[in-house]
């Protein structure tokens, strides 16, 4: 049973968390022909307060 961890910030809407754990699920079932029902993916959703890049929270940087 292949499992997908994937790390993003927080404030992805529904429909985004929805497009991308089937777009990922259906690569996993393409590349592996594992049975779509054994994929889990699973998304970790990071405060953008807990997370940073280049030694900045990315709550400091402002719209992207």
């Amino acid at each position: 049973m292949p499992e997908v961890f994937i790390h993003i910030l927080e404030g992805q809407t529904l429909e985004a968390k929805r497009g991308l754990i089937k777009d990922i699920t259906a690569a996993v079932v393409k590349n592996t022909g594992v049975p779509i029902d054994a994929v889990v993916v699973s998304l970790v959703e990071t405060a953008k307060t807990a997370k940073g890049k280049g030694g900045v929270l990315f709550s400091d940087m402002g719209p992207r």
